[in-house]
């Protein structure tokens, strides 16, 4: 496998091959004021779909589209996890009835040298309706339209978002910060009938 380096150009156009999304994995953590083991959170929320568009033989974009509804405290059990989990999908944070999908557009890959990681991945994230540029380090490979993608643990500001607790109080105790990370493989279509290849 080779690690993906290039920037994507923007195209109104039929993809002349599509790898789409088999196998991921979504986590996130947060955090309350006082960092510790025992008032952070962590958890999943599932992907709805994904896929990678190519021409000819180079890498296009990437679109993804995460399944708020999925979301689910991990951390915790029984009624804890219950309340939490409806918690975070209530109009206090995500407001998963209003707001029941996410989006991320990948836009660009430039490679890395000497990191854990091979690549910085760029591209735009829309969350609770608010769409923001952002990057994180990942380890990147394409082999003839599969495409790997695991990312590092990056952060992002839920105040960008708009995922904030109404009350101003309980929010004070709250981090700002929250953890993402996520990992997706592909396998490709075919693009007259959608079909997906079986691996020779």
């Amino acid at each position: 496998m080779v690690c993906a380096s290039m920037s994507f150009v923007s195209a109104q156009k039929k993809f002349d091959k599509v790898s789409k999304v088999t196998s991921s994995e979504i986590r996130w953590w947060g955090y309350k004021v006082v960092k510790t083991e025992e008032t952070s959170h962590s958890g999943t929320v599932k992907l709805k779909s994904g896929k990678f568009n190519f021409d000819h033989t180079v890498l296009v974009d990437g679109e993804f589209v995460i399944d708020m509804r999925s979301m689910m405290a991990g951390d915790v059990s029984d009624e804890d996890q219950i309340k939490l989990t409806n918690d975070l999908k209530s109009s206090n944070f995500f407001e998963v009835k209003k707001f029941p999908i996410a989006k991320f557009h990948l836009t660009k890959i430039i490679p890395l040298a000497n990191s854990e990681y091979n690549s910085t991945v760029y591209g735009d994230l829309t969350l609770k309706g608010v769409r923001k540029t952002i990057s994180f380090p990942a380890n990147v490979y394409v082999t003839q339209f599969t495409t790997s993608i695991e990312s590092a643990k990056f952060s992002l500001n839920r105040r960008d978002f708009k995922v904030f607790y109404q009350s101003s109080l309980k929010d004070y105790f709250i981090k700002n910060e929250m953890d993402i990370q996520f990992k997706v493989t592909t396998e490709m279509l075919d693009n007259e009938n959608r079909i997906q290849k079986k691996k020779k």
